[in-house]
């Protein structure tokens, strides 16, 4: 029974005229990579973190066999390394302390809260607001500094338990992960569509 059916999906397989194209950029030949903690702006919260974690998962499973040393948040980073930017004198230095090919480094942008309920809805601890969030992620070589690749991305998304304070719009669900999971999720997975193999119509 196994087989006939492992026979039945070969023939699906070959029936549909599709190859597989790899990654348009292929991270193995830079070794052991690195990444550091988005950055974001317009919010606070773990919105950020719970993209940068999303965004390394999608990688690790995008290109099986690389490593991903996770560096934490880019302000303490750049202490470390004495540099005031995560720039081409602070990717080298990384290179060199941390023993990497690459770096991965992206910024969160949130705009455009809309809130539910007018203006008295926006101190409510679980308001819902639509708002848009744009991602931008760079890899930058540790041995040159400079940027090999960059993908941006934006989704617009009603989201809850947010509030805005002091003009920031404050992310702060008890479970992060199932409250803005699929509106980071998205993001992750337009930014990262050069990393992946795809499956394509054979010419």
């Amino acid at each position: 029974m196994r087989a006939m059916l492992l026979l039945a999906l070969l023939g699906l397989g070959c029936g549909s005229n599709k190859v597989l194209v790899p990654p348009q950029l292929d991270l193995h030949p830079y070794g052991r990579l690195a990444i550091v903690t988005f950055t974001v702006e317009n919010a606070t919260g773990s919105l950020h973190q719970l993209a940068t974690d999303r965004f390394a998962e999608a990688v690790l499973a995008a290109q099986p066999g690389i490593e991903v040393l996770e560096l934490g948040p880019q302000d303490t980073l750049l202490r470390r390394v004495r540099e005031p930017t995560l720039g081409v004198a602070a990717a080298q230095e990384l290179g060199r302390q941390r023993r990497v090919g690459a770096v991965f480094a992206g910024h969160l942008k949130i705009t455009n809260p809309q809130a539910s309920g007018g203006l008295g809805g926006l101190v409510t601890p679980h308001l819902e607001a639509t708002v848009r969030a744009d991602l931008s992620v760079r890899l930058l070589s540790t041995e040159s500094g400079g940027t090999v690749w960059r993908s941006s991305a934006w989704a617009t998304r009603k989201v809850g338990q947010v509030q805005i304070v002091n003009g920031n719009l404050d992310f702060m669900a008890r479970d992060p992960a199932k409250e803005y999971g699929p509106m980071v999720d998205r993001l992750v997975e337009l930014v990262t569509e050069d990393l992946r193999s795809t499956w394509q119509k054979a010419p």
